[in-house]
């Protein structure tokens, strides 16, 4: 039984001194790859299959895989070139720590928000669903889609621009250049906000596309 106990010992220090090269070169690797990210960031790699056996290397690449997600639950390859090749997948959670909008108080659907309506919480992004907003001045001015209750966090699909022009009004175009500007009158094909584009009819029959701007005007640029 001793026997047994040792040389079960023996293996588990064995498969650790191969693992824990493998698991601080995927860290690393995640490091230095979600170092851009917006917020405090925290990675732990592993645990490696307690099955996986692998000669031990002299030459380790890391790599990030086809289609790994840039932070959360993913995953980052790690291959040996020397004296043995083979190529691990090794998983990996990356956490994003950082403040993030939530509502302050229930908004119905068609509301424009406030600076009023919002708060922020502290948390973990990757935990939370995605196009979670963090900044506020994205928000404001916006319209709800659907009905949010209290303290609920604020995704960017819910918003929507308002609409400054509706389908088949009159509008004021505007055209500026070097040293000129020139205006003219169109009719909207569709409805649109500020920083939308929109397609308009101008009299010749000619359709033009252009800017929304804040006064409801339509910018066309050459």
């Amino acid at each position: 039984m001793m026997r047994i106990f040792l040389l079960a010992l023996s293996l588990a220090f064995v498969a650790s001194a191969i693992a824990d090269p493998i698991l601080d070169a995927a860290e690393r690797h995640a490091r230095a790859e979600a170092k851009g990210l917006p917020g405090e960031i925290g990675v732990k790699a592993g645990p490696l299959d307690p099955h996986t056996q692998l000669p031990s290397c002299g030459k380790l690449q890391t790599y990030t895989p086809a289609g790994a997600k840039p932070w959360g639950n993913t995953h980052v390859g790690v291959r040996c070139e020397e004296p043995v090749r083979w190529n691990i997948m090794v998983p990996v959670q990356i956490s994003v720590t950082r403040q993030y909008l939530v509502t302050a108080r229930p908004l119905a659907a068609g509301q424009n928000i406030r600076a009023e309506d919002l708060a922020t919480l502290r948390g973990d992004l990757s935990l939370l669903p995605a196009g979670i907003l963090t900044d506020a001045s994205f928000a404001l001015g916006k319209t709800l889609k659907n009905s949010v209750a209290a303290g609920q966090p604020l995704r960017v699909e819910q918003l929507m621009v308002p609409q400054l022009i509706k389908a088949g009004q009159s509008v004021r175009l505007i055209m500026r250049g070097s040293g000129f500007s020139v205006t003219g009158e169109g009719k909207a094909l569709h409805g649109g906000g500020a920083g939308q584009i929109l397609q308009v009819r101008v009299g010749t029959g000619q359709t033009i596309s252009g800017v929304v701007q804040d006064d409801g005007s339509v910018e066309i640029r050459p």
